[in-house]
């Protein structure tokens, strides 16, 4: 049945107010806004860091999704070519992620090539939100060195775990301070730690409890280099980590020392968790 004209639009006005009106339908168009797609800085900036120290393509587990949408996004910004959108975070995708940095005006540890949460917040601008946020904190001071606030609290968990506390041989952000160290403390996340007094089942302990807590950890010997003995340990997934820094964190990763050699791991095995992880276990 055809209805007059001004019963058919009367009757189309009722159902556009009842739809707009309706609770469904408000909470359809909230959800259009919030229905993006998550990218989990946790997982890019773990890829970032391991992806490029790996022998072959295989991908950090866990990350494919959150890595293709950075890498999207950098490709239509013309700072990654196509081919190279595929879920594996390696070094093209971590130099392309450094000039995306530099193109907002970051310079420094800020365009290190991990994503960090403003230049990844930036990126993912009505493409993707943010989530598993890392965070540095600020920084701090301990046993007189400098370090970032996430740092103290994984050296703190440590601490508890070994039993004993720790006392530092050098800190974070210091370029330059320590020509044996190759840049590795450069950026945040990386300290030593003195095992003066310690025997060699304790120096072992106190790394195991570093990597329980999140770092990797090695205990460092005078026959590798001209350094006494010490503890090297890197806080995983800092998002300040210099580039050296980072390296080692993705050799850890792939069972290695963390030297420039690439041996073995000679560390006391346990599963790598990021301080992140380990907190939600």
């Amino acid at each position: 049945m055809k209805l007059p004209a001004s019963a058919a639009i009367l009757a189309g006005a009722v159902l556009t107010a009842s739809l707009i009106g309706a609770p469904g339908a408000a909470a359809a168009r909230a959800g259009g806004a919030g229905a993006l797609p998550a990218v989990s800085m946790a997982a890019t900036v773990k890829a970032a860091q391991i992806d490029p120290r790996r022998a072959d393509t295989t991908l950090t587990p866990g990350a494919k999704a959150s890595v293709l949408l950075v890498e999207q996004a950098l490709r239509d910004r013309r700072l990654l070519d196509a081919r190279w959108v595929d879920g594996y975070f390696g070094t093209t995708t971590v130099t392309a992620y450094a000039k995306y940095q530099k193109s907002l005006g970051l310079s420094g540890l800020d365009a290190n090539g991990l994503p960090g949460k403003h230049s990844l917040t930036k990126l993912g601008a009505g493409r993707f939100r943010v989530v598993d946020v890392v965070e540095p904190g600020g920084r701090v001071t301990v046993d007189g060195y400098v370090v970032n606030a996430r740092t103290k609290a994984m050296l703190t968990e440590a601490e508890r775990l070994f039993g004993r506390g720790f006392t530092l041989d050098q800190g974070s952000y210091n370029p330059g301070g320590d020509p044996t160290s190759a840049g590795t403390h450069d950026g945040g996340g990386v300290v030593d730690i003195s095992v003066r007094g310690l025997d060699p089942a304790a120096r072992t302990a106190g790394v195991r409890a570093l990597r329980r807590a999140g770092f990797a950890a090695w205990l460092r010997n005078p026959r590798q280099d001209t350094w006494p003995w010490h503890i090297h340990a890197v806080a995983i997934s800092d998002p300040s980590l210099s580039t050296q820094a980072q390296r080692q964190a993705g050799d850890y990763y792939l069972g290695m020392n963390g030297l420039s050699g690439r041996g073995p791991d000679d560390g006391p095995r346990v599963p790598i968790r990021t301080w992140e992880e380990y907190q939600r276990r």
